[in-house]
C-alpha cells in the first residue's frame, strides 16, 4: 500500500507533457513548462521574463515572430528550365529557405522522412541569410544589403559586428522550427556543422526537437592531415536528431550495407550459375578472384567468406567458447558426420551449448562445418548475406578531395569549393528511407543531395524523391563560376543534376533513360 498521497499537479505536469511532446518540444525544459513560450508559439506574444535552462541570445524572442508571419511568396513553375516536368517527383526551387519553408508547410507538413542540410558554418565570410522581404529578389536582396547597387553580393557576418553567433542563431532557428513541421513522426533529421556552432547548433536542436529525440553528434574526418599552428582540425560534425526516436524505432534497427559486400555476393551469385552449384570449385574460383583484388579493394575485407553450400557464401568461424575463465562452458561431444567418432574440442569448450549445437545440425545444410576427420575442431558457418550490413559508425573517414573532382567533372573546374561527398550523403538515405520516401535539403548548394539520392535510385533500386531548395545567390563577377556563365548558385545545382542523370542513364547502358519510363527518376 502506498503511504502517500498522488501528487495531482505532477501527475497533470505529466500527462501534459505526454499531450504536448511531440507537437511542442521546445516548451520543455528540464521537466519543467514554459508556459509563456507556448503562448507565443501559440501566436500571443510575451516578452522573455524569467530565466531558464537552454540556449538564449538577442533575438531570439524575435524568431517566433518570424515563424507566424505569413509568407506573400508564390511559386512559380519553370517548365524551360525543367527535365521531364509532367512525370517527375523532384524539386528544385529556387528563392530564400525560410519563405520556401513557409510555402511548404501545407503540401508537405508531416510527408519528408529524411533531411539533410549542410548550412553556412559561420566562418565569417558565408552568407548569412537576414529575414525581410521585399518586392523581387533583386529589391529584397539589395534591401537585406546583400548586394550593392551593381548586383554583387557585399555581406559577411564578422565577430566584428558584436552579434556573430547571434545573427547566426537567428537565422537558423526559424528554418529549423519550420522544417521539423515537415518531417513524419518517424522522420530523421541530418545537419553537417563545424566546430564554431556545432555546441550552440546542439542545443537549438535539443530544444527544437526534444533532448530525447537526439540519435548522434558523427564526427566525419574529411582528410589525413592538415597544417595548423596547434592542433590541425581535419573533421567536421554530422548531428542526428529524429522526430520522434520512438516511432522511428517501430520501423526496425538502422543498419548500412557492409561496403564491398554486396559486390562479393553478386560475384558468388555469378558463380552458381556458371559452376552448376559444384561448391569445391565455387570456393576454388572465389579464392582466386580474392586473391587478384588490390589490398584496398573494399571487397577484399571480405575474402574469408570463400566456402559454399547450398545456403550460401560462408565463413567457417570460430566455435570455441571465449577465454574468459569460465570453468562451466559447454563440453558436449560433437560427432564427426563421416568417421561418426568425437570431434577434438577446444580448450576453452564450445560457444554453443547442447541444444543449440542440435539444432545447427538439424538445419539444411547443417550450420555446423566440420573438417576432413575427428581431429580437427568443427566451425559454425557465418553466411555473408545474413551479417551483410552493420550500424552506421559515429567516426568515420571520407576524403573530402573525391567529392571535389566529382563536381568538377560535372559543372567545371573550380566552379564550387568544398561539395559534399555524394557516397556519404547516400549512406545517410539509405540508412534511414525506404522507396517512395521523400529527402528534403533546404541549403542545396551544389545539389549533392539530389545526385545521392538519384544514385542510389539508379544502383540499388532505392528510388527516393528530393526536393532541393537554394537561394540564386550570385556569384563574384571574378570567379570560375562567373567566368563559366554561372549566374548565381541555383544555377550550379540544376546543371549538376542534368548532368549527374545524364550519366547515371549513358553508366546503365540504356537501361534508364530521361523520359519516366523507367522506376528511376532522373528530373526534376
Amino acid at each position: 500500500m502506498e503511504l502517500t498521497s498522488m501528487d495531482v499537479a505532477e501527475d497533470k505536469r505529466e500527462e501534459l507533457k505526454r499531450s504536448l511532446g511531440d507537437a511542442f518540444p521546445e516548451v520543455f525544459s528540464e521537466g519543467t513548462i514554459d508556459f509563456d513560450q507556448l503562448k507565443r508559439v501559440l501566436g500571443e506574444w510575451v516578452e522573455p521574463s524569467k530565466e531558464r535552462f537552454g540556449l538564449n541570445w538577442p533575438g531570439k524572442a524575435d524568431c517566433m515572430k518570424i515563424i507566424q508571419q505569413p509568407s506573400v511568396a508564390t511559386l512559380k513553375p519553370v517548365r524551360e528550365e525543367s527535365v521531364n516536368f509532367d512525370k517527375t517527383e523532384n524539386l528544385f526551387i529556387e528563392g530564400d529557405n525560410l519563405e520556401v519553408l513557409k510555402l511548404l508547410q501545407k503540401s508537405y507538413f508531416g510527408k519528408v522522412k529524411m533531411i539533410y542540410i549542410d548550412p553556412p558554418y559561420n566562418t565569417g565570410n558565408e552568407f548569412i541569410y537576414p529575414d525581410k522581404y521585399e518586392e523581387t529578389l533583386e529589391t529584397y536582396l539589395a534591401y537585406t544589403g546583400q548586394i550593392d547597387e551593381g548586383g554583387r553580393k557585399f555581406s559577411t557576418n564578422v565577430d566584428t559586428t558584436g552579434r556573430y553567433h547571434s545573427r547566426w542563431l537567428s537565422m537558423m532557428y526559424p528554418r529549423l522550427y519550420l522544417a521539423r513541421n515537415l518531417l513524419r513522426n518517424d522522420g530523421v533529421f541530418f545537419s553537417s556543422i563545424n566546430d564554431v556552432e556545432a555546441p550552440h547548433l546542439r542545443t537549438l536542436l535539443n530544444e527544437i526537437f526534444g533532448e530525447e529525440n537526439f540519435v548522434s553528434q558523427i564526427v566525419w574526418q574529411r582528410s589525413k592531415k592538415g597544417d595548423a599552428k596547434t592542433i590541425a582540425n581535419i573533421h567536421e560534425y554530422i548531428l542526428v536528431y529524429t522526430k520522434s526516436r520512438e516511432e522511428n524505432m517501430e520501423n526496425g534497427v538502422w543498419r548500412k550495407t557492409k561496403l564491398g559486400a554486396d559486390e562479393v555476393l553478386a560475384h558468388y551469385k555469378k558463380l552458381r550459375t556458371e559452376l552448376e552449384n559444384d561448391h569445391n570449385l565455387i570456393r576454388e574460383r572465389m579464392m582466386d578472384w580474392f586473391r587478384q583484388l588490390s589490398n584496398d579493394d573494399p571487397r577484399k575485407a571480405h575474402k574469408h567468406y570463400n566456402w559454399s553450400d547450398d545456403s550460401g557464401l560462408y565463413f567457417a568461424a570460430d566455435f570455441a567458447g571465449p577465454d574468459d575463465g569460465r570453468k562451466n562452458r559447454p563440453r558436449h561431444d560433437s560427432m564427426h558426420p563421416v568417421t561418426g567418432k568425437s570431434c577434438k574440442k577446444p580448450s576453452t569448450g564450445w560457444r554453443w551449448d547442447e541444444a543449440k549445437t542440435s539444432w545447427a545440425l538439424e538445419q539444411t545444410p547443417p550450420r555446423i562445418h566440420f573438417g576432413p576427420d575427428e581431429t580437427t575442431i568443427p566451425n559454425r558457418k557465418t553466411y555473408l548475406h545474413e551479417i551483410d550490413t552493420e550500424p552506421y559508425s559515429s567516426v568515420f573517414y571520407a576524403d573530402g578531395r573525391s567529392a571535389t573532382l566529382e563536381v568538377e567533372d560535372l559543372v567545371g573546374k573550380g566552379i564550387f569549393p568544398f561539395p559534399k561527398n555524394k557516397e556519404v550523403i547516400a549512406d545517410l538515405i539509405s540508412l534511414v528511407c525506404e522507396p517512395g520516401d521523400i529527402v528534403l535539403d533546404f541549403f542545396a548548394g551544389s545539389a549533392t543531395t539530389a545526385h545521392a539520392a538519384m544514385h542510389l535510385s539508379a544502383e540499388h533500386g532505392k528510388q527516393t524523391s528530393f526536393v532541393m531548395v537554394q537561394l540564386p545567390e550570385l556569384t563574384e563577377p571574378d570567379s570560375k563560376a562567373y567566368e563559366a556563365g554561372y549566374k548565381n548558385i541555383a544555377e550550379i545545382g540544376k546543371e549538376r543534376i542534368r548532368q549527374a542523370a545524364k550519366k547515371i542513364a549513358e553508366g546503365l547502358d540504356g537501361t534508364l533513360d530521361l523520359d519516366g519510363k523507367t522506376q528511376c527518376d532522373l528530373g526534376f
